[in-house]
């Protein structure tokens, strides 16, 4: 089939393809007990529905669509109000914070360092999620925690690329690596915690679904698993091997990412709309050879949005209705 990124011949795709794929792929919660928000606020909030109704391979099987980029987020002002309205609703005096990563993460991070040297708030012990957050927090003089499996964490707040409205499934992970970063801690840590929220623009929160998915493989067999992955959205998807820098061919380049577990990161770029991340999510996971991958799904947070009229706070139901449903 044409226009595939990664073949069993290994065939290069056009131009064309790769500029339209590169430009895709690199596009860049109430926890328990948190008070309701009063009318007199300057945001509204509401409820996502229950229902979830799950197609055979979340996928709409309509004509091929180039993989369209995401428009930009909101401006600075916007996702820093957004970043405000998330330290100042659910980050208490006293917490184990799980630090995002991501434009309005660090703004969150900036106005958490800000609220600790006013005083109003105490004790803050913060994990991050990359680099860059680490390096973020070490300025604002948030005191640090490496992450560990047997860390109780009270909140965490991070950026998502994508929200799908219906079940504020997340997707992460398109953004530029840098050295030492992980999904799979990123997403250890959110899931970890008590009540978390996704600071996103409100773009990102969307029924609108499509873009690249990062999957993370292992390195060893990763050509014989991009092709299973190749072959399960075949015609709805071409998939990139991500190299380390710069701009590379499907096959990632003479040096492809490694990330610190020593994993490949495949960018799956859906030219179709997907119709439901949480089947692709399942759909991955049954791959032999798939490590991990962008989506978090099937867990209770709150999204809070920023747009030009102001903050949005959505949630959604509780862990055990997710889980029930899924």
């Amino acid at each position: 089939m044409e226009g595939k990124g990664i073949r069993k011949d290994n065939t290069i795709a056009t131009a064309t393809q790769m500029a339209r794929a590169i430009t895709s792929a690199s596009l860049s919660a109430s926890p328990p007990g948190a008070p309701h928000l009063p009318l007199r606020r300057p945001w509204t909030t509401r409820s996502v529905a229950a229902s979830l109704h799950l197609s055979p391979i979340g996928l709409a099987r309509s004509p091929r669509l180039p993989a369209r980029a995401t428009a930009p987020v909101a401006c600075a002002p916007d996702l820093l109000q957004a970043a405000k309205v998330t330290v100042d609703e659910y980050v208490r005096s006293g917490m184990v914070v799980g630090l995002g990563s991501g434009r309005a993460s660090g703004l969150a991070i900036k106005y958490l360092g800000q609220r600790l040297r006013e005083g109003t708030l105490k004790g803050i012990v913060g994990v991050p999620t990359s680099v860059s957050s680490a390096s973020e927090a070490a300025k604002a003089g948030i005191r640090l925690n490496n992450y560990q499996e047997n860390l109780q964490i009270d909140f965490a707040f991070d950026d998502a690329d994508l929200i799908e409205e219906r079940t504020l499934t997340a997707v992460i992970g398109r953004r530029k690596f840098e050295g030492g970063e992980s999904i799979i801690e990123e997403k250890s840590i959110v899931k970890k915690a008590s009540g978390l929220a996704f600071i996103v623009a409100e773009n990102q929160y969307t029924s609108d679904l499509d873009g690249s998915i990062p999957v993370l493989i292992n390195s060893g067999n990763w050509l014989e698993t991009a092709e299973e992955i190749d072959d399960l959205f075949l015609g709805d998807a071409e998939v990139w091997r991500r190299p380390s820098s710069g701009d590379a061919g499907p096959l990632g380049g003479d040096f492809p990412l490694v990330t610190r577990e020593g994993h490949h990161v495949l960018d799956v770029i859906f030219t179709s709309p997907i119709l439901d991340l949480g089947q692709v999510a399942k759909s991955l996971d049954q791959i032999d050879g798939v490590v991990d991958h962008g989506i978090i799904c099937g867990i209770p947070c709150t999204v809070i949005i920023a747009s030009n009229d102001g903050v949005e706070v959505i949630d959604n139901l509780s862990k055990d209705q997710v889980i029930d449903s899924l």
